[in-house]
């Protein structure tokens, strides 16, 4: 290349492929091994690259994109080939960042979507065919458990219980989570007594009630499907004394309740670090709601925290909430920007640790020990 030539394309690709990679090699030098979770759910493909720490992990490198992969899945029972093709895409972006990052452990799992369709299981041979990345479907428990373990450090324990709510874009779980002490406890532990799975997330239920220019009872027809699927459940009926005297609160982890959260702040860009673990009280979450369903589609698509690809699901979410609340009536909700990614990654970390921590054990008690009498 002569003096003072601009560098090809191909040169400049070159340099910017050799400074990424060279970012990820300084980054594991300082953070050692790396661990991955991808969750590829109705709605959302979403990805977290981390460190572990002592106690939890810190995040190294994240990924979220809307692919509406359940688009139309309840009235045909499969995947969309538009659908496939962008979560495809998406997951393509995920293999990437896994492979730059040498990531050294990593689960990848599947959610409703993939668990209803018919084509489910042929899609994800697809998927590792082009991207290389095996995904596992998981089941409606697992999914449950994973969402409770990722928010455990915002549950409130001097409460007697706590609901924990993953609206996601095909099923919503309900978790419910006792903090009672029994006689012969000193310290309140946290136990999941009763836990559901419902077939109803953003994505079917606003395909199901299409909006209407009467937006008031559209979202009423909504609230009351949402309430009459949770009130079909009855293996939690131990919990409804304690949620009629009060000293209970919801969690919510979905992106309808952080946007809510986003709303209620008005904030003027989402911003997770305000948003995660922010309380809002029964009225306050009312309000953000009353505010979203006063604003026409377009309006709410210029709401920071919504933004177009939310706009038309959003209050889905909120009538879903709703519903819940009119069964299972809590005073306050934490907002949760976490859950099942989370859940995953505090899964293969702690297993580990647990793993050195015997073969530590294991190695000290067959060392062998000083004989003081030489």
């Amino acid at each position: 290349m002569a003096d003072g030539a601009a560098p090809s394309p191909v040169r400049k690709e070159r340099r910017r492929k050799k400074r990424r990679h060279g970012a990820a090699e300084r980054t594991r030098s300082k953070t050692g091994p790396l661990y991955g979770a991808l969750d590829l759910g109705t709605n959302n493909c979403r990805l977290l690259v981390a460190s572990p720490l002592k106690h939890g992990f810190k995040v190294i490198d994240s990924y979220s994109q809307i692919v509406r992969l359940g688009e139309g899945l309840d009235a045909n029972g499969a995947l969309g080939d538009a659908a496939m093709d962008r979560a495809i895409e998406a997951l393509k972006v995920c293999a990437t960042k896994i492979k730059r990052h040498r990531v050294r452990r990593i689960r990848n799992v599947a959610t409703q979507a993939c668990r209803s369709a018919s084509n489910g299981a042929a899609f994800l041979d697809r998927v590792h065919e082009e991207t290389g990345l095996r995904l596992q479907t998981i089941s409606t428990g697992q999914e449950a458990q994973l969402a409770v373990r990722g928010c455990e450090d915002l549950l409130d324990t001097e409460c007697d219980a706590a609901l924990v709510i993953d609206i996601g874009g095909g099923s919503t779980e309900l978790s419910w989570v006792d903090f009672r002490r029994d006689e012969n406890e000193h310290n309140r532990q946290h136990q999941v007594k009763a836990s559901i799975s419902i077939p109803m997330g953003v994505v079917n239920m606003a395909e199901r009630f299409p909006e209407e220019g009467e937006r008031g009872p559209w979202f009423s027809r909504m609230r009351t499907f949402a309430r009459d699927q949770v009130s079909a459940f009855d293996n939690a009926r131990e919990f409804t004394p304690l949620f009629a005297n009060g000293n209970v609160h919801f969690v919510g982890t979905s992106g309808a309740v952080t946007s809510l959260g986003g709303v209620h702040l008005n904030l003027p860009r989402y911003i997770r670090s305000k948003v995660d673990g922010i309380w809002l009280s029964r009225k306050e979450t009312e309000n953000a709601i009353a505010r979203l369903l006063a604003k026409s589609l377009e309006e709410r698509a210029e709401e920071p925290c919504i933004g177009h690809e939310r706009a038309d699901l959003v209050l889905a979410g909120c009538a879903i909430l709703a519903g819940i609340q009119d069964v299972w009536p809590a005073p306050r909700i934490r907002v949760a920007d976490r859950g099942l990614r989370e859940g995953l990654l505090l899964g293969m970390i702690g297993a580990d640790q647990r793993r050195a921590k015997r073969r530590h054990s294991k190695h000290s008690n067959h060392s062998p020990r000083k004989n003081n009498n030489v």
